[in-house]
């Protein structure tokens, strides 16, 4: 009987805690489920975006390597338009870019570099589109655009790139001295492996060469 007691009281305690909490713990678990729910809805559509990304990116590349440029305006514009926070974005941008270049369209080749720049997450492909867009500036002869562009203060190896291009530009403009300095940077900050370093060296001494 003590038993049968004990238990009541424990079940009547039991469902005074319930009418009082109930609906609130009710909600947690409801807020909790549906949480769960819409991180694994998350995750299935990024993995089926970044599917769907990759042969879009399959496809543009396929284009550029056959020279088609209308079609590598299409892919990397829908690249651009629905997967443009994926991760082949901007190794889109590059493609693009390379593809239009090659085409001797210099403007169409700015503009996805200029979207890498301003959209890529990734810092490295950040880095390779502005030194791309600061080679088409040079081509352009747009002198003063291109060493602002390599303004920024980048590190590891594509310091050693950055002070490289500065150089080319820097020739190009006629400043022999600050072209040499920046050629000497690039040595410094390249890495001992770099396949860069035997070409700025190159530039270092056909520069000395002009220069004697």
């Amino acid at each position: 009987m003590a038993y049968d007691l004990q238990e009541q009281e424990q079940l009547d305690e039991l469902r005074a805690f319930w009418n009082k909490y109930g609906n609130f713990i009710l909600t947690v678990i409801t807020v909790v489920m549906l949480a769960v729910a819409a991180w694994r809805a998350w995750g299935w559509w990024e993995v089926r975006q970044a599917g769907q990304a990759a042969q879009v990116y399959e496809r543009l590349r396929a284009a550029a390597d056959a020279k088609d440029i209308a079609k590598v305006k299409e892919y990397a514009g829908t690249i651009f338009g629905d997967y443009g926070r994926s991760t082949y974005a901007p190794m889109a941008a590059l493609v693009a870019a390379r593809a239009y270049f090659d085409a001797d369209d210099l403007r169409a080749a700015k503009a996805p570099l200029q979207w890498a720049i301003d959209n890529a997450s990734d810092v490295e492909f950040r880095h390779a589109a502005r030194l791309r867009l600061a080679g088409i500036l040079l081509d352009e002869k747009a002198y003063d655009a291109g060493l602002k562009l390599l303004e920024a203060a980048p590190s590891g190896a594509f310091a050693g790139m950055y002070a490289d291009r500065r150089g080319d530009i820097l020739v190009a403009q006629g400043q022999t001295e600050p072209a040499r300095a920046a050629y000497r940077e690039a040595l410094e900050k390249l890495g001992a492996t770099s396949t860069l370093r035997s070409l700025v060296q190159l530039k270092i001494d056909a520069l000395e060469g002009a220069g004697s």
